[in-house]
């Protein structure tokens, strides 16, 4: 099994600040799976003091073990590079317009 079903699921973890999926808010790097079910799921935020870290964290944890042969989730904060609006998908650019947020 691909890596398209992890990413599919973070797409209902949304940032509790803003209705975005931390998938569309660009703060998945990278997933990787193993044989015996563990998930690593490779991430940043927006500012290192991001009040939800440990929330979001949990949220994917809890959201990947919910899907079938997912048997540990190990997420991995990384700064470098730092996270920037460019990132963002295209649908999370609109979704931050359209709640009045100026996305560049």
């Amino acid at each position: 099994m691909g890596v398209d079903r992890y990413w599919r699921a973070l797409q209902e973890v949304m940032d509790p600040e803003f209705p975005i999926s931390v998938v569309d808010m660009g703060l998945i790097r990278g997933i990787h799976h193993s044989s015996d079910g563990e998930v690593l799921v490779t991430m940043t935020f927006t500012s290192v003091s991001c009040a939800c870290m440990q929330w979001i964290e949990s949220d994917i944890r809890e959201r990947l073990l919910r899907l079938d042969g997912v048997h540990s989730v190990r997420v991995e904060v990384i700064w470098d590079p730092p996270w920037n609006a460019n990132q963002m998908t295209d649908r999370g650019k609109q979704t931050l317009q359209s709640w009045g947020v100026a996305v560049s």
